[in-house]
């Protein structure tokens, strides 16, 4: 009897032959006295251990229900403002909101998206922060150490959930398990990412000896080019760097690079350098000079190769994870940043032919991705 009062409590039956949740925790509270009242009176002899497993049988039946459908509150719609480099359209964006709309978030039905596309134009960040503040949205996701900022800048109280290369490097954040403050987000680890990414670049050219790095230098911490600078001595390379900071410096910088006598180029993490990957790219190319870069997706693009996390893991899994703690009413201070565990080296065969370069077959064998 108790069975069938609480099955059909907390299932509601809808066309199809499919049930659904129908139940909220405070029902489920009332359910558990009634049916126990109701056990009572028909059996004294009710033990305490079988009280105890009722009980259980109704938490773990709460604890399954979708936390959307617990957090959501009916009838709201939640805003979320975009501060970023990048399109609304781009592949990762587009899985990063499929992944909300899987947990309960529609564009459209209970999500409004205000999306403020800066590219090129850094002068404009901390103006359309304000907009996004002054538009009461529920949650500020930025891009990059220069829209974290001027979001934090812009808004105290509205929670920021920023994707960069270092958080706590930065200075954006406390700690990675306590951020503090209104902002959380994705760490994706650029420092160590960009030592790695040197590494590789010396074994895919064989003979290598002089490699230029490209850094933003609204980004690049000189700590963070010092540890790039020890890391090549340490493999007797020599390393020059060259700072842009627009992205109409990126053709002389790489022009630079080229004349200083580097024969590889590592393209540093940050949102410029992937904004204008297609620049480098062609300049590089004209040049004939082997780059590396942040992301796989870049090499799959026509870089000579790329080594870091996948964008599209980054955005429809980790950041899409993130969003919906903080819309289903998660403190951002109290919500760890999250770091990717998963990266990819990915060669493009096709790329290192043109440029006359022979990739050693045991950084090929090694290779996550091999682009012919």
């Amino acid at each position: 009897m108790i069975a069938e009062c609480l099955l059909m409590t907390h299932l509601r039956h809808r066309p199809g032959g499919k049930f659904r949740s129908a139940a909220n925790p405070d029902m489920i509270l009332a359910i558990a006295v009634c049916c126990e009242g109701f056990w009572l009176g028909q059996r004294m002899q009710f033990d305490v251990m079988k009280r105890r497993e009722f009980i259980t049988l109704l938490g773990g039946s709460a604890a399954t229900w979708p936390l959307a459908a617990r957090a959501q509150e009916p009838g709201r719609t939640y805003r979320v403002g975009g501060l970023t480099i990048g399109p609304r359209t781009a592949p990762y964006f587009v899985a990063m909101f499929d992944t909300l709309r899987r947990d309960g978030f529609i564009e459209g039905q209970n999500l409004t998206i205000d999306w403020l596309q800066y590219g090129p134009r850094i002068d404009l960040v901390s103006e359309f922060a304000a907009e996004l503040v002054k538009a009461n949205v529920d949650i500020i996701y930025a891009t990059g150490d220069i829209a974290i900022r001027a979001a934090q800048q812009a808004t105290t109280t509205i929670p920021i959930l920023g994707v960069t290369d270092d958080m706590v490097g930065s200075g954006l954040v406390k700690s990675l398990a306590r951020p503090g403050g209104n902002t959380t987000g994705i760490s994706i680890l650029a420092t160590e990412l960009d030592g790695k990414r040197l590494e590789i670049l010396i074994e895919a050219v064989p003979g290598l000896r002089r490699i230029a790095a490209l850094a933003d230098s609204n980004t690049t911490a000189s700590l963070q080019l010092q540890a790039l600078q020890d890391a090549a001595r340490v493999r007797n390379v020599e390393l020059s760097i060259h700072r842009v900071a627009r992205p109409e410096d990126i053709p002389a910088a790489v022009d630079a690079a080229k004349a200083s006598g580097a024969q590889a180029l590592n393209a540093l993490s940050s949102p410029l350098m992937y904004g204008t990957r297609k620049i480098i790219m062609q300049r590089v190319a004209e040049l004939r000079l082997p780059a590396i870069y942040q992301f796989p997706e870049e090499a799959v693009e026509g870089g000579f190769a790329a080594y870091g996390p996948r964008l599209i893991r980054i955005y429809g899994e980790l950041t899409a994870q993130q969003f919906v703690k903080l819309l289903q009413g998660a403190k951002p201070a109290d919500l760890p940043i999250v770091q990717p565990t998963k990266f990819e080296l990915v060669i493009n065969l096709k790329t290192a032919k043109a440029l006359g370069i022979e990739v050693p077959p045991t950084l090929l064998g090694r290779a996550d991705e091999v682009i012919e």
